[in-house]
């Protein structure tokens, strides 16, 4: 057994169905290590018994006969506000789930190493802000410090690249090679363009599907099965929780076997009757054409952003188990014209990826692999506004997606109306142009105008978005010197308290009693989520401006452009929702994989919810939440400062509800939208090359000068209530791809419906 003084962290690969875990051993090479049951990987399964949970292959055979007590695929609920299924009638924080199943990997890998205090967890590339979060609490929940959450198709190219002689003393391979990582999971799809060169490897472009994944191939199989079984018998097994988990079984046992022969013969019993039938890798992949077309979808949209075609690649790598299906293999090859690269492990490569990446941070100065990583941010960051001639929300990116990190950008708005109280700004995640699937991040708000403030009054609000992983909004009214510096990590998901209340329950077991007991406080979702929950937690605050202003440094040294818009005026709406008043207040995190762009780089583009021509970069620090705030009025506020009084400044977060991803369909809309939209800005935006210097102006196009940048107040008393900049109250949609009016009510359980709790199409 390994000493744990010296033991570096491991590298885990937190998969939707299957997780790994990973060291390096004394030479430096990665080395998966083999559960208790000495398999190379862990089913994602959790069975809730009487007494305690049971994580792994032991899970899923008992949830053969209870498959009420069965918990998988919880990874496509992380972020959201709980695991869709109702596990002895309460509904669980997916980050439990997670959590459980992590414990298994750390308590088994200290069998061969000793005590495990440290690790890098993985994650789709994909996935937003509050599913990174997530992940992190539930290595928080299994007694892990996580080191920082990388990329899954990162760390495969990690593992690649010590392959190949691109890391260590010498560095072997000096070439330049630009690879696509096609990484098809369980539960999750994602494509990435990456450039490795030495022991550096940039981001180009990145895209995904976090409903997409083996699991939806073994579906197709479940429903080959059960209508064979239907026509014979006249009888639906899919209707019977117990006979669907053994069709789900018998169906994960064919697609591997397809993989290698070109038939199956699958036997299947159900309330007595029997059945045989024989399914052909032809039939398979009939059953499956829309599956593959998807992901070759999202293939062409990451090609484009990237700005390059097949000839342009050296190497196309396979990363996840899914993989290994003849119908992608070949889609791939017909479709590329190149030799497939199957070097990789596809069920280790991530692990093995994660524990080099790892070692590296824990040897800090004294690292010799000479890894550097750099990504984008997957998805658009921006505000809401309300579009007046729809009177619909829409979306102002500030800084796109598959962006450059650090990266900024600066907006101008107008206030609405004569005497307006203040000024809030709804900062979100993803979505389309409407707001349909952005997921909140959160709100700041610029309070206690000066009474008399003119209609038309400037508000200039900036995003640095730095490579550490940190957000830091600006918001600033010039012309009456009144301002807010905003600071946000990582997303709010579970609090300090719940945390360490749902430490404590995973410690005592999670038993029935315990579950029982928490039903006695409310019903479901209830039960298990403080009060305290719906509003965020109390964050840190940092002791003064020059700290903000400090942090935000590297990033002003970027140059980057902004652009000044003046917005149209529409007709006032109704008041928002009045804002939570607390020099406290939590503040949902914000970031996504980091770097830094070469100097002389501008991260900022034309004014398009998909430009073209930014690259890559960016690693992540896992740093508390900080939720900062400077406001200034002149001598006045700075005088309030020094003597340690805090002006009356309002920030506001959203609920810990569910956070919507983004589908592929949505990614493709957006792309065609892209593709066929031409740019109606007539003058590019000027560098800002001193953030000191007075903002340069731009002509905006008409979109932006159809968009509301204020909304006024009541007539008669425009200063009582909130008078938001970004329109907040309007409806944004949860739902992937339903229209805003259609998005349900978050605090309400969601029913199960069909496999994987998905209603059956």
């Amino acid at each position: 057994m390994t000493d744990s003084k010296t033991q570096p962290p491991v590298g885990i690969d937190l998969g939707t169905t299957f997780s790994a875990v990973a060291f390096l051993d004394g030479e430096g090479r990665p080395e998966t290590i083999r559960n208790s049951e000495g398999d190379l990987t862990t089913p994602s399964a959790v069975f809730f018994d009487q007494k305690r949970p049971i994580v792994g292959i032991e899970a899923v055979e008992a949830g053969l006969l209870e498959p009420d007590r069965l918990a998988q695929f919880a990874k496509r609920n992380v972020g959201e506000q709980y695991y869709e299924k109702a596990i002895r009638g309460k509904h669980l924080p997916a980050e439990v789930i997670q959590a459980l199943v992590l414990r298994k990997l750390k308590t088994d890998a200290e069998l061969k190493l000793g005590r495990i205090s440290e690790a890098v967890i993985t994650v789709p590339a994909f996935f937003n802000e509050p599913c990174r979060k997530a992940t992190q609490d539930a290595g928080r929940l299994a007694g892990l410090k996580v080191l920082d959450i990388i990329n899954e198709p990162t760390a495969a190219a990690i593992t690649y690249g010590v392959q190949q002689g691109f890391l260590g003393a010498g560095v072997a391979n000096q070439r330049r090679e630009t690879v696509l990582v096609y990484d098809l999971g369980g539960g999750t799809f994602d494509v990435t363009v990456m450039e490795i060169e030495k022991g550096n490897f940039n981001t180009i472009a990145t895209a995904g599907d976090v409903y997409l994944g083996g699991i939806d191939w073994d579906s197709r199989l479940v429903d080959l099965i059960a209508e064979a079984f239907l026509a014979e018998h006249g009888l639906d097994p899919r209707q019977d929780p117990q006979a669907e988990q053994e069709l789900l079984r018998k169906a994960n046992q064919t697609k591997h076997a397809l993989t290698q022969r070109e038939s199956v013969t699958v036997a299947f019993a159900n309330d007595g009757r029997r059945l045989r039938t024989e399914i052909t890798q032809k039939e398979f992949s009939e059953r499956c054409v829309d599956l593959v077309e998807r992901t070759i979808m999202t293939v062409h949209l990451v090609l484009d952003d990237a700005g390059i075609d097949w000839p342009d690649l050296t190497r196309l790598i396979l990363v996840g188990g899914s993989t290994r299906m003849p119908m992608i293999r070949d889609e791939l090859q017909q479709l590329s014209g190149m030799e497939l690269d199957r070097s990789l492990s596809p069920d280790e490569a991530v692990s093995h990826g994660a524990a080099l990446y790892a070692g590296m941070l824990s040897a800090g100065a004294n690292d010799k692999t000479g890894i550097s990583v750099s990504n984008v941010n997957s998805h658009d960051l921006g505000v809401l506004a309300l579009d007046p001639k729809s009177n619909q929300p829409r979306r102002k990116i500030m800084i796109p997606r598959n962006s450059k990190l650090p990266a900024r950008k600066m907006v101008r708005f107008r206030t609405h109306v004569n005497n307006q109280a203040n000024v809030k700004i709804q900062i979100v995640e993803g979505g389309d142009k409407r707001g349909i699937n952005a997921t909140p991040i959160g709100k700041c708000v610029v309070a206690d105008l000066p009474k008399g403030t003119p209609k038309g009054t400037n508000v200039e609000v900036r995003f640095d978005y730095r490579a550490d992983g940190r957000l830091t909004v600006h918001a600033s009214l010039p012309e009456i010197d009144r301002k807010i510096t905003m600071t946000l990590n990582r997303a709010a998901g579970l609090s300090g308290d719940e945390l360490a209340a749902w430490t404590r329950r995973m410690d005592d077991g999670l038993s029935d009693a315990m579950l029982a007991s928490l039903a006695e406080h409310g019903d479901d979702a209830s039960a298990l989520f403080s009060p305290d929950d719906l509003t965020g937690d109390a964050a840190d605050v940092l002791p003064d401006e020059s700290s903000i202003d400090k942090s935000a440094a590297p990033v002003a040294d970027q140059v980057q452009g902004f652009a000044a818009l003046q917005h149209a005026e529409p007709e006032p709406a109704s008041p928002a929702t009045p804002v939570v008043a607390s020099t406290a207040a939590a503040i949902l995190g914000v970031s996504q994989p980091p770097s830094s762009p070469a100097p002389g780089e501008s991260a900022d583009r034309p004014d398009a919810d998909h430009p073209d021509g930014d690259r890559p970069g960016a690693v992540r620090e896992s740093r508390p939440v900080y939720a900062a705030r400077s406001v200034g009025s002149g001598n006045a506020a700075s005088a309030k400062h020094a003597s340690g009084e805090r002006a009356a400044i309002k920030i506001e977060t959203d609920d810990r509800a569910a956070a919507p991803k983004l589908s592929v369909a949505d990614a493709q809309n957006l792309a065609v939208a892209a593709g066929s939209a031409k740019p109606t800005v007539s003058e590019k935006p000027k560098l800002d090359l001193d953030p000191k210097d007075a903002a340069p102006t731009v002509k905006a196009d008409a979109d932006d000068l159809a968009m509301l940048a204020a909304l006024g107040g009541e007539a008669k008393s425009p200063r009582k209530g909130d008078v938001p900049l970004i329109v907040t109250d309007a409806p944004t949609g949860k739902g992937r791809g339903k229209p805003a009016a259609e998005s349900k009510d978050p605090a309400k359980p969601r029913k199960a419906g069909g496999l994987f709790g998905r209603k059956r199409k």
